[in-house]
């Protein structure tokens, strides 16, 4: 509710080329967004906002907005990233963050025994999340919840796309060790 009220405040200060551009930017990237939010916020409320805050910068920026320098994903992404240092800088929260608990995605009718289980699986891939270091937990959340190439990531992160992936391979394969040692207990 809060980012519709802001939405119309800041579309008032843009021409009407400019909202509607916007609008299919927002269509497209506001789910992407939100679910690498969601992977680095535990409370899906907070990440809520969040989101709306990021898209609110995006839209007062994006008349500003230079393809020449960036891609738009990565563009929008950076603002994303920035927006969640700046939220745990003003939390006074460590600079790590968790793992967030499962999106509230509609899915497919589960049974219950299926539903535990999943359950479960994240609740462990969750704790082998933490076992990682935060640029690698923060290279897998953009990788996989946004779906950004490693060149988009690398810069992004001021890293070589070669070190992107070998940073990704390497906590992906740690994550599966210990996820299948866990399987076997």
């Amino acid at each position: 509710m809060i980012f519709f009220i802001l939405l119309s405040a800041a579309i008032e200060k843009v021409s009407k080329l400019t909202a509607e551009a916007f609008s299919g930017f927002y269509e497209e990237y506001m789910p992407k967004v939100f679910k690498y939010i969601c992977y680095r916020i535990s409370n899906k409320h907070l990440a809520e906002d969040l989101t709306a805050a990021v898209f609110e910068k995006a839209l007062v920026k994006f008349d500003t907005y230079n393809a020449k320098k960036a891609a738009i994903t990565t563009w929008v992404f950076a603002i994303a990233r920035n927006t969640l240092i700046d939220h745990y800088r003003a939390a006074d929260h460590e600079k790590t963050t968790e793992l967030d608990e499962a999106l509230d995605l509609p899915q497919e009718s589960k049974t219950p025994e299926q539903a535990v289980i999943d359950e479960e699986q994240w609740t462990m891939l969750q704790k082998c999340m933490l076992k990682l270091a935060p640029n690698e937990r923060e290279i897998i959340s953009l990788k996989f919840s946004s779906q950004m190439t490693n060149r988009q990531i690398a810069g992004m992160l001021g890293l070589s796309d070669s070190n992107v992936g070998v940073i990704l391979y390497r906590a992906i394969r740690r994550l599966r060790d210990d996820f299948q040692g866990w399987q076997y207990e």
